[in-house]
């Protein structure tokens, strides 16, 4: 009975982790050789495990990667695609985004850009760090929709707080005016105190004219391109490299 209410009060408490191994050493007759310490341990250890995993499954169910799958461990080094083992090693410590510094990843089409960008996601939100995936033109109407329910500042406000936010399909199409306006307002908010991924078919050297307006480009390009690590991809389709 006492034992019962003991779960009782657990759960209660929302402690469920402590409850579940309660529960698993009340069914261990093994376990009474272990001291009160050692058996309280072990509830708390599963406790902060549980917690940690549902604030992990919470950070990536809010990044919305679009490759949920990708992992860093996977990452194909095969020679001729331009990826060094010691660099990637060194992105997947997530010791530049804690440091508020960029990724910038290039190549052709089908070369793995968006793959990586997910992969390099995925580890922020499993050590902890919150990320959001979003292409270009997608955040361009996101941010078009804010102008016109009034809820812009708001909106640049959340992304402003988020770790990590990957731009893919950096490029694609040259932005408007407003789009520029934009996209320098939400970068400002995060230099030096945030992270930005950007993926892109278009050679660093060649987003100046992309972005149009010098004097934005400029502005923009100090934002992100300053001391910012760069992966250029190369070689062929890995799409078509699957399907053959």
């Amino acid at each position: 009975m006492l034992m019962q209410h003991s779960l009782e009060q657990l759960r209660s408490l929302r402690l469920d982790g402590m409850a579940r191994a309660f529960e698993e050493q009340l069914m261990q007759p093994a376990i009474a050789a272990l001291s009160f310490e050692e058996r309280f341990a072990q509830l708390i250890d599963r406790e902060v495990l549980l917690r940690d995993n549902k604030r992990i499954e919470r950070l990536l169910k809010a990044a919305r990667i679009k490759t949920a799958g990708a992992c860093l461990e996977d990452v194909d080094y095969r020679v001729g695609r331009g990826l060094e083992c010691s660099q990637v090693a060194a992105l997947a410590t997530c010791h530049w985004v804690r440091q508020h510094q960029n990724c910038l990843i290039t190549g052709p089409t089908g070369s793995g850009k968006t793959w990586l960008a997910c992969a390099l996601a995925n580890a922020a939100c499993r050590q902890g760090m919150s990320a959001y995936y979003v292409r270009l033109p997608r955040l361009f109407e996101e941010l078009r929709i804010a102008h016109a329910d009034g809820s812009f500042s708001r909106r640049l406000m959340q992304l402003a707080r988020l770790d990590l936010i990957v731009i893919d399909d950096w490029g694609l199409a040259a932005p408007s005016a407003q789009e520029r306006s934009d996209l320098l307002e939400l970068l400002d908010d995060r230099v030096g105190s945030r992270a930005t991924l950007i993926t892109s078919q278009l050679p660093i050297e060649h987003w100046h004219a992309y972005l149009g307006d010098p004097t934005f480009a400029d502005a923009i390009l100090d934002r992100v391109v300053h001391a910012a690590h760069k992966l250029a991809l190369k070689g062929e389709s890995m799409r078509r490299k699957e399907q053959a």
